[in-house]
């Protein structure tokens, strides 16, 4: 410390008489250091401060050296002078003593700088005191606060995860919240890999960032010699604290994983219901060790992902169950009817946005009626559930039914609201049945609380057909008006009607009239033919993602120049039965003839034969074979094979040596034209043969 000379002014105003026995009750030692005088006179408390007895000490403040450590005396000589010198009136700090048995203990001084009517310093007046236990206290703060903060940290962690995790509806959308950049760094790892339990196998279904994956890991036995099978195996996590370690229980695998500067790793098995599900690894490149606090955080976030994990399964296993029972509910087919082209569609809900599809009770429906007609059936159940599909495919049945019984159309509607009605159900349905003669283009239409059908012309234009109608099924029994009122309108040829539930209609924000306009607007702009135009509106659904499932059902009449039904056979062949194959042959062989075109029989009967072979060897169910002879510009033979697979067939090079794979080039080459149509659940394939001759 400097040495100052010269007088010094009078003690503050408030500075006791006599300090000593104040400061000493509180620990605490004084001093006066007389700038001018350069004297540094301290009380009996200070001097044990300083560990020094008086005798020891001749009042000059370079004397303490032998106490304070150079580089403490030169940093406390330098705050002192800075406080001087820029005008301050008190400075404090804590510094280092070496006591006399060399041990060093944290001092605490504080001191109050007196001036001149100049401004100049003259004496300062100050404490010390011993500052050990509460420098030591202040550290242990310090450690329990970054501990509490860590604590603090995990816990979020998991909170976060559990939050993310708490929208996840599928296994992909929970390996997505995990997969990604935010769900890492929501976890605290650098990256992760993640696998299910499938057959006695971990197939790896998660890992992250893109450089991480190990080749040969896809899939792994639970006995093999990996963190994750061991996880699995034993239902206990496997915590691994440092790179050392990690090389030596685990070489195979650390030496693929080396570049990820991995310095930790803990992997969690997946449990639910008392079984694992899988596992999951989390590695770290910032951390060494886990303490028990982590280790039980960590454990909890394994608990979290194994419960969403299993909520997301048994979501997909009921998504498939409803799935299957609303398929079966609907049409597996829709039937050819001659005099009209037709197209039928289904989109289920998407409730929440993108997570996932709902069931709905939303069903169309086409019904082939005698005298050249058919019924058109478009319905919504209420409700999205299981026992909407259910009432659903009741409701279809019972409409086929009353309709094939040659009921009228407003008895067809009336007689379905009561038997709504007397099923053990609280659900009520909309729905719209158009009874259509294709020969003269009347179409009676009947309708039950559900939207108007509209009108597409030839020429393009679309308008909305007001349809006077009664209660939605169910509820007009309830309330005795089952009278529904009939309205007839014209299906000039070339002309569609179609008919949707209102989920193709309703927009977020929109009300029922502004979505009927945009649907009338974007049905006059769109493809003539109606499969394509039915593609187009469902494609728009799916851009909505909307929360109500479209059902849809396109029919168009055939123009006055389109080919006309000369004549029709059709054949039934079911899977395993030779001799259905064989009548069948019999069938496309005798119809050949008998319509004249027997300048063109091989090829007919090879390329009906390739047809239906291929549709009972490569779906499964029935095919139904159908033969129809057309006149229009030309006369053609048109062969069609309907089956109940949506697969498309797919054109194979077989080869010089192949034994299969030529079926579809074969049908390319003897036939004039071939392509698929789509037909509810199903397909039909076709092939056409322009034939020289017809006869009735």
């Amino acid at each position: 410390m400097s040495d100052r000379g010269a007088s010094a002014p009078s003690l503050p105003d408030d500075w006791p008489a006599h300090p000593d026995p104040i400061l000493a009750l509180n620990r605490m030692g004084s001093f006066d250091w007389d700038l001018d005088a350069g004297l540094f006179h301290m009380d009996a408390q200070a001097h044990e401060v300083f560990d020094l007895r008086p005798e020891e000490y001749d009042g000059r403040p370079e004397s303490l050296s032998v106490r304070v450590p150079p580089a403490e005396g030169s940093r406390l000589d330098a705050l002192v002078a800075q406080a001087m010198k820029d005008g301050s009136e008190t400075y404090g700090t804590y510094f280092r003593l070496r006591r006399r048995d060399g041990t060093l203990r944290w001092t605490h001084t504080q001191g109050y700088i007196r001036r001149d009517e100049t401004g100049r310093p003259r004496r300062i007046i100050g404490i010390v005191r011993d500052a050990t236990q509460e420098m030591a206290d202040s550290a242990a703060n310090r450690e329990q606060a970054a501990l509490d903060e860590a604590r603090r940290r995990l816990t979020n962690v998991v909170q976060l995860a559990t939050a993310a995790l708490a929208h996840a509806r599928t296994v992909d959308d929970v390996i997505e919240v995990l997969r990604d950049t935010h769900g890492l760094t929501r976890l605290g790892a650098t990256s992760l890999v993640m696998g299910l339990v499938e057959a006695g196998r971990i197939r790896l279904v998660a890992d992250g960032p893109e450089n991480s994956f190990v080749p040969g890991t896809r899939v792994t036995r639970i006995d093999e010699p990996y963190p994750m099978s061991e996880a699995v195996r034993t239902l206990s996590p496997r915590f691994i604290e440092s790179p050392e370690e990690f090389a030596e229980r685990y070489p195979g695998l650390w030496k693929n994983i080396t570049h990820l500067n991995i310095t930790a790793a803990a992997y969690l098995p997946l449990i639910a219901q008392a079984r694992p599900i899988g596992a999951i690894g989390l590695l770290y490149s910032d951390r060494q060790g886990f303490s028990a606090e982590d280790r039980n955080v960590l454990v909890a976030l394994g608990s979290g992902i194994a419960q969403s994990l299993q909520r997301a399964m048994l979501y997909e296993q009921e998504m498939d169950l409803a799935e299957g029972l609303q398929q079966a509910m609907l049409p597996r087919t829709i039937p050819s009817v001659p005099g009209c082209d037709v197209a039928v569609r289904y989109r289920a809900a998407s409730i929440g946005g993108t997570l996932g599809r709902d069931i709905g009770g939303d069903w169309y429906d086409l019904i082939p009626l005698p005298g050249g007609r058919v019924g058109a059936v478009i319905g919504d159940v209420q409700g999205h559930d299981t026992h909407a599909a259910a009432v659903m495919g009741q409701l279809r049945i019972v409409l086929r039914a009353y309709a094939a019984e040659g009921h009228p159309p407003a008895t067809v509607m009336a007689r379905a609201s009561v038997f709504l009605h007397e099923l053990d159900t609280d659900r009520f349905a909309t729905c719209l049945y158009a009874e259509a003669d294709l020969g003269t283009g009347v179409v009676q239409v009947v309708r039950a609380g559900h939207i108007d059908p509209l009108l597409r012309f030839g020429d393009g234009t679309c308008r909305l057909v007001r349809v006077e109608g009664g209660l939605p099924l169910g509820l007009s029994a309830e309330f005795g008006r089952l009278a529904y009122p009939v309205a007839t309108l014209e299906l000039d040829p070339g002309n569609t009607l179609l008919l949707c539930t209102d989920g193709l209609v309703e927009q977020p924000g929109a009300d029922l009239d502004e979505g009927m306009e945009v649907l009338t607007a974007l049905i006059s702009s769109g493809p003539q033919d109606v499969r394509d135009l039915a593609d187009r509106l469902i494609d728009v659904a799916d851009e909505r993602r909307g929360d109500d499932d479209v059902a849809l059902l396109l029919l168009r009449r055939h123009g006055a120049g389109a080919p006309k039904t000369f004549g029709r056979v059709q054949q039934h062949v079911s899977p395993g039965d030779p001799e259905g194959l064989t009548e069948a042959r019999h069938m496309v062989r005798a119809a050949v003839r008998s319509w004249g075109a027997k300048g063109r029989s091989d090829e007919i009967e090879l390329v009906a034969d390739e047809l239906m072979t291929n549709a009972l060897m490569h779906t499964e169910g029935s095919a139904i074979v159908t033969l129809r002879l057309l006149t229009g510009t030309d006369r053609r033979l048109r062969v069609e094979v309907e089956d109940s697979s949506s697969a498309l067939p797919r054109r194979r090079e077989a080869g010089d040596d192949g034994v299969s794979g030529r079926g579809l080039l074969l049908v390319d080459t003897l036939a004039d034209g071939w392509g698929v149509e789509a037909r509810g659940g199903g397909k039909v394939v076709w092939a056409e043969f322009v034939v020289a001759h017809a006869a009735g």
